[in-house]
């Protein structure tokens, strides 16, 4: 019945022999990825000889990340990327994944981050500052070394994390150049001495090595009493076992943190200052709400929830530029949009895809920041599972308010003293990633007029 039942399944078109859909995924990974809701809310893509079967209407994705999520455990795209984040907490399932959870759930308390904030404050006027009228700067470049120094500075408060941070800033481009390749392409294919696997290979043994070597340095000069990340990581102690978590264990979470965390927030601020620079009107807006609420004094965490109309257009530029693929992998037979999946099914899903619907948001392609407002999503009728900017359910990601708190304090702080205006002759294009981050955006820094 179940084979019957799946070979109904509607197949994507454009398939080729042994690689399947891959190539089109390669090539326009979003644009694939968006037109498969035309063919059904269910649909087949082969990756090589591999089925995967993309959720493509929010209620079916609700389905399998909260309603369903104890028949799913993490899918092969998170299999691919083992060896960059080993078993943290975003790959680990079971009993592991909740264990790993519950020890690093207080670590993004509301008090944790209102004491980050000021790290994430004193960082974010140090690069305003670092600026020169007429600068040219490549946004997407500078906002990545930002958020790496922003988050290495709540994950080590010594210069003992100096290598690892050294090692971010030097192994994730060849990471997000890669990454979405690597996790959906065949598997075969990894053993091509091509550059994409070497590239990926070598990035991520190095990044691996060198916070071994922290965590290592950590240990030995007792560095385990701080108030950071990694101090209590080191002294985490599971509250039911008693058990501590291995240097291994620690690895693989700083792996994941900072990978994760650095890419997200790094796109997010990159995005942010070019759609503004590209309506003037909403930076208008924004930049008056920040003199209101801030003034000329440095933004503190107080003021974050004050800054709403910012908040839109987070919320927008996140809805616009979001995280490209995730997969689940059925652990029991799971009835899905009508059809019988057995243990063991692929199930992929684009929250990019999501936030583009036509038929959960009007004019999907636009950027408008006012689409948030109380009264207009009143009047859309969007459910909490039309909008998953972090996922949902047991998998939400556990750093969310993390990234609102930085991205919110670095947008208000820069663009309190400095507009930035693209300079001519380059467009932002879209690249696929763990989110779809830019390729660049080159930009000029001039003075803000009050």
């Amino acid at each position: 019945m179940s084979n019957v039942q799946l070979q109904s399944v509607p197949r994507a078109p454009g398939a080729v022999p042994l690689l399947g859909h891959a190539l089109n995924l390669w090539r326009d990974p979003f644009g694939f990825l968006t037109s498969l809701r035309q063919h059904g809310d269910l649909v087949r893509v082969d990756l090589g000889t591999m089925p995967m079967y993309v959720a493509t209407s929010a209620s079916l994705v609700h389905e399998v990340t909260v309603v369903k999520a104890r028949d799913f455990e993490k899918g092969r795209f998170f299999d691919r990327l083992r060896p960059l984040a080993g078993n943290g907490l975003a790959n680990s399932d079971g009993e592991m994944h909740r264990k790993h959870r519950r020890l690093i759930q207080p670590m993004f308390s509301k008090e944790r981050i209102a004491g980050y904030s000021a790290t994430m404050s004193r960082n974010a006027l140090a690069l305003a500052d670092s600026w020169t009228p007429g600068q040219e700067v490549d946004l997407e470049e500078t906002m990545a070394e930002y958020a790496i120094e922003t988050l290495a500075s709540t994950l080590f408060s010594a210069d003992i994390g100096l290598p690892a941070v050294e090692a971010v800033r030097e192994n994730l481009p060849a990471l997000l150049k890669n990454l979405l390749v690597r996790a959906a392409s065949p598997k075969f294919l990894d053993r091509l001495p091509i550059r994409a696997n070497r590239d990926f290979d070598a990035a991520s043994a190095n990044l691996r090595e060198v916070i071994d070597e922290v965590i290592h340095a950590a240990r030995a000069s007792g560095h385990t009493d701080r108030d950071d990340l990694l101090s209590l990581l080191l002294r985490a102690q599971d509250t039911e076992s008693g058990e501590r978590l291995s240097d291994a264990e620690v690895r693989d979470e700083l792996s994941t943190i900072l990978f994760a965390g650095a890419e997200t927030t790094a796109a997010t601020l990159a995005w942010t200052f070019h759609e503004l620079a590209a309506h003037p009107e909403v930076e208008n807006q924004v930049v008056q709400e920040i003199q209101d609420v801030v003034g000329d004094r440095p933004v503190t965490i107080s003021d974050v929830p004050r800054l709403g109309c910012l908040r839109r257009v987070l919320d927008e530029v996140i809805r616009l530029h979001g995280v490209t693929l995730l997969m689940r992998r059925t652990t029991a037979p799971v009835d899905l949009g009508g059809y019988t999946l057995p243990a063991g099914t692929e199930v992929a899903f684009s929250l990019y895809a999501i936030h583009r619907d036509p038929d959960l948001y009007a004019n999907p392609e636009k950027f408008d920041p006012d689409r948030w407002l109380p009264h207009r999503q009143a009047a859309a009728s969007l459910g909490r599972e039309a909008y998953i900017p972090f996922g949902a359910g047991n998998r939400k990601c556990i750093g969310d308010a993390f990234v609102w708190t930085e991205a919110t304090i670095a947008i208000a702080t820069v663009l309190s003293r400095w507009q930035l205006r693209p300079i001519p002759g380059h467009t932002p294009k879209e690249v696929a990633s763990a989110v779809a981050r830019a390729d660049r955006i080159p930009m000029r820094v001039e003075p803000r007029r009050r």
